[in-house]
C-alpha cells in the first residue's frame, strides 16, 4: 500500500471518484488533493517548508485544468528544488482523451510512469501496483 498520494484535478466530481476508488482497493493510506497545477506546487512548497519527512510517492495529474494545467505542473516540477526533494514522487497523468500527440510527450518527463483515460478503476490500480 502506497503511503500518500496526490489527487491533482479541477473537477471535485472526480476527486471525489479517485478517493472512493483507492480507498476501495486499499492502494493507499492518505489521499490529499489539488485544484490545479499551482495548487499542487504550493502543496510541495509547504512541504519543504515545513521540512515534512512524509511526501505523496504518486501523483494523479489531469492535463487540463484552469490556473495552471498538467503540462505546466510537469515543467515546473520537474526543475529547480523539486526534484532534489521529491526524486522517488512518480507521476500518472490521467486524462479524459488519450491523444497519441499527449502520450508521447510525456515521455519527456522521467517521472510519469503511465497515462490513463479517465475515470481510474480498482482495476487500473491493482495494475498500478505493478509499476510503483
Amino acid at each position: 500500500m502506497i503511503g500518500k498520494i496526490l489527487c491533482v484535478d479541477d473537477d471535485p466530481i472526480t476527486v471525489m471518484l479517485c478517493r472512493k476508488v483507492i480507498n476501495k482497493a486499499e492502494f493507499a493510506k492518505i489521499t490529499d488533493s489539488a485544484n490545479n497545477g499551482e495548487e499542487a506546487l504550493q502543496y510541495f512548497d509547504a512541504l519543504i517548508s515545513c521540512d515534512r519527512d512524509t511526501y505523496p510517492e504518486l501523483i494523479l495529474l489531469d492535463l487540463n485544468m484552469p490556473v495552471m494545467g498538467g503540462w505546466e505542473f510537469l515543467d515546473n516540477f520537474s526543475n529547480g528544488i523539486y526534484p532534489t526533494y521529491f526524486s522517488n514522487t512518480k507521476v500518472i497523468v490521467l486524462s479524459s482523451t488519450i491523444d497519441p500527440r499527449d502520450v508521447e510527450k510525456t515521455k519527456n518527463y522521467p517521472m510519469v510512469v503511465e497515462f490513463l483515460s479517465k475515470p481510474i478503476t480498482t482495476n487500473v490500480l491493482e495494475q498500478l501496483k505493478q509499476l510503483i
